[in-house]
C-alpha cells in the first residue's frame, strides 16, 4: 500500500499555493502582484468614474501633464493598496476574496485620502502671534 502523501509531495503542494512576493534589485517588497493589480483597478474605477483626475484643458500639454499626474495617482494608489491593505487585515487572516476586493476599496479610496494627507502637512497653517487683528 502506498503512503497517502510524502513529504516531497506536500511541500510541492505548500509551495503552489503560497503567492510570491515581488522583488526590486534582490530586495524583497513584500507586495503581492494581485493586490497590486486589485488596488491598481480601483484605482482606475476612481480616476473615470468618480472624476478624481480631471482634465486640464484641450492643448497637448494639458493632456500630456494630465496623463501623468493620472498615471503617478494609480501607481500611488496601487502601493498604498499593496502596503495598507494586508497590514489593516492582518488581524483576521481574511480569505483572499476579502483581501482582493478590500484593496479595490483602498485603491480608490487612497487618492482622496492621499490629496487630504498631502495638503495638511504639506502647508502648516499659520500661527497665531497674539497680536491684534487687522
Amino acid at each position: 500500500m502506498p503512503e497517502p502523501i510524502t513529504p516531497a509531495a506536500a511541500t510541492l503542494l505548500a509551495a503552489t499555493a503560497a503567492v510570491p512576493s515581488l522583488t526590486a534589485f534582490g530586495i524583497q517588497l513584500g507586495l503581492r502582484p494581485d493586490v497590486l493589480v486589485a488596488g491598481f483597478a480601483g484605482a482606475l474605477v476612481a480616476i473615470v468614474l468618480l472624476g478624481s483626475v480631471p482634465p486640464g484643458g484641450d492643448t497637448w500639454q494639458h493632456l500630456v501633464r494630465t496623463t501623468m499626474r493620472r498615471i503617478a495617482v494609480s501607481v500611488a494608489s496601487s502601493l498604498t493598496a499593496g502596503y495598507l491593505t494586508p497590514l489593516v487585515l492582518l488581524i483576521s487572516q481574511p480569505p483572499d476574496s476579502l483581501l482582493l476586493g478590500a484593496s479595490f476599496a483602498v485603491g480608490g479610496g487612497a487618492q482622496k485620502v492621499l490629496l487630504w494627507a498631502i495638503a495638511r502637512f504639506s502647508n502648516p497653517q499659520p500661527t497665531s502671534t497674539g497680536g491684534p487683528v487687522q
